[in-house]
């Protein structure tokens, strides 16, 4: 593409990507302004202990789904038993379940008045108590149960790609297969361990629903509480920069974790481990615990969610599905339709001005609006206040009688930026992924016959990227429709969505009128599940690969951060020659 054509219409193309770069920063610099503003951090008293109770759950539950993840990706893919390849799949639909929806199911099952804790007083009678469900141990049980599936899909697809040579060469030296895993393959799996853990503790730090339940006080949880129960911004503020320190410690973790080594796989993919048959009592135990994990972590769930939604349509379908439900379903659907279409614009948008040429300026402000995806919800929710709260101080100063008024508390506004802000990344992913693969001379032939860039992009880019825009719009939507703390963080009075209605309703133990809105955000939910399975490969390993050859496609897999929080990128390097790896310091 000459420097000419590249250069027609560029400036305002990359005006455009810098501005939006502008939008997506401006909570997070909101809140470092304000917190500045006001002479230094204001925390409200409790903020010690919200601090440890926030450490310990990031710490516990880092800890447990490193255990189940990598416990189970490395059960499916060196081990053959009964029903392996399905369970390989089946492992992964806990990531469909929000936490906070399984964690009114699980209270419902093994608080006091539930049916364990009921058959247990049967048993061994009322001197039992109370056991302590609502703890920290029983938020750790059911974020491990929803999030565990993050570092099982890294780690998974790192012992599929994984050549077994350093293992065999562990295993001929007389290691066993415990020790040759945790000696050899364990640290090769390191960067995508890492990228998993990264991804867990960020849904940790941006949940509050699911701690809520079990009573357990957080750092998030104090800067939702504080701006409700009292509308201080100045304290939501300051807990809000703790919450931003602990996600840009978790980043410094998983950089530290993964370290400088580099893993590069030469000659093509691994053709991965040679599978050890089970049989008898280990072949029924691999199985059982493959069942027993995805049916604590979604079939039972489902299977209650759906006895309770019949058992309330049966008593009274009028009460459940009634004007409140059609309403909220369509304020979910709207706000979720709405910050899909903006996104896509976006994405296309950032996209296109890099295709147009761009510049460091403009990679850099590419790079930036993927920025939104790792700050945690209660901070990029209290960054809009503050935006807006700034803008009306503004508007004030010049003379405009009431400033913005209720415009970001008085109407959906601030859950569009809000929205804006946290999902351009996963849409920006999917567009980008496909703009990748036009050809840049389509581009330059199209400029070169007079195409502007307007024209080119209408013409030639959005047809090329339609699959791109298609899986974006998708990947958006559902997050949306999913989304809790940004909308209970901003929403106007009386707007509700599913989210928020199955909240209430399970705060307050009406566990049957909130099946129904549950069951459908968990099936909404499954979309991208199946996307990222099919993303991080679904071929059986040995059929893709038969009799163990390597397969001649080089490695370099790119997950999307939908599901997530951060986009991971998983290259692996190993064996030159038949050496056991490399790795570069």
């Amino acid at each position: 593409m000459s420097s000419t054509a590249r250069g027609a219409g560029r400036p305002g193309w990359s005006l455009a990507v810098v501005l939006i770069a502008l939008v997506v920063a401006s909570p997070v610099l909101a809140v470092a302004a304000y917190a500045l503003g006001q002479g230094g951090l204001r925390m409200p008293g409790g903020v010690a202990e919200m601090v440890a109770t926030t450490l310990a759950l990031l710490l516990l539950v880092a800890a447990g789904t490193a255990v189940l993840g990598t416990g189970l990706a490395w059960l499916v893919t060196a081990y053959e038993f009964p029903l392996r390849w399905v369970l390989s799949w089946l492992l992964v639909l806990p990531l469909a379940m929000p936490a906070y929806i399984l964690g009114f199911v699980f209270l419902s099952t093994f608080d006091y008045a539930g049916p364990v804790q009921g058959a247990l007083r049967s048993v061994l009678g009322d001197d039992l108590g109370a056991l302590p469900v609502r703890s920290l141990g029983g938020a750790v049980v059911v974020l491990v149960l929803t999030l565990y599936p993050y570092v099982y899909l890294l780690t998974r697809a790192a012992f599929l790609e994984l050549a077994p040579t350093a293992y065999d060469a562990a295993r001929t030296l007389g290691a066993s297969r415990a020790r040759a895993f945790r000696t050899v393959l364990l640290p090769l799996a390191r960067p995508s361990l890492a990228a998993g853990l990264a991804l867990v503790t960020m849904e940790v730090l941006t949940d509050f629903a699911t701690v809520q339940y079990f009573n357990v006080r957080t750092v998030s949880v104090g800067v939702y509480l504080t701006w409700k129960g009292t509308y201080d911004v100045g304290s939501a503020i300051s807990l809000a920069v703790l919450v931003l320190v602990f996600a840009v410690a978790v980043l410094a973790a998983e950089r530290a974790l993964r370290g400088r080594a580099r893993y590069h796989q030469k000659g093509g993919r691994g053709r991965g481990l040679e599978r050890r048959r089970l049989t008898g009592w280990r072949a029924a135990a691999a199985t059982a615990a493959g069942l027993g994990v995805v049916g604590a972590a979604f079939a039972l769930p489902v299977l209650r969610l759906l006895t309770w939604a019949v058992s309330a349509l049966r008593d009274d379908a009028g009460a459940v599905v009634d004007e409140r439900f059609v309403d909220n379903l369509t304020s979910s659907l709207v706000v979720a339709a709405i910050a899909a279409v903006v996104c896509v614009l976006v994405s296309l948008t950032i996209s296109h001005s890099l295709r147009l040429g761009g510049g460091p300026l403009v990679r850099g402000a590419a790079q930036v609006t993927t920025f939104g995806y790792a700050v945690p919800g209660a901070v990029v929710g209290i960054g809009v206040l503050a935006v807006f709260a700034g803008a009306d101080r503004a508007l004030v100063a010049l003379g405009v009688e009431g400033g913005t008024g209720l415009l970001a508390t008085g109407s959906v506004l601030g859950i569009l930026v809000a929205y804006v802000v946290r999902f351009t990344a996963p849409a920006y992913q999917a567009v980008e992924a496909s703009f990748s693969r036009v050809s840049p001379s389509i581009s330059a032939s199209a400029m070169t016959l007079g195409a502007g860039p307007g024209r080119l992009l209408r013409q030639v880019h959005l047809p090329l990227a339609r699959p791109g825009v298609a899986v974006a719009a998708t990947l958006v939507l559902i997050d949306a429709v999913k989304e809790l703390p940004l909308v209970l963080m901003l929403r106007p009075f009386g707007f509700t969505t599913l989210s928020v209605w199955v909240y209430e309703l399970a705060s307050e133990n009406f566990w049957e009128r909130a099946a129904l809105p549950a069951l459908l955000i968990v099936a909404v939910a499954v979309v991208p599940v199946v996307l990222t399975f099919r993303a991080t490969g679904t071929r059986r390993p040995d059929a893709a690969a038969p009799g163990g050859a390597a397969a001649p496609s080089a490695l370099s897999g790119s997950l999307p951060p939908a599901p997530g929080q951060v986009s991971t990128t998983l290259t692996l390097d190993q064996g030159r020659s038949g050496t056991p790896g490399r790795m570069e310091q």
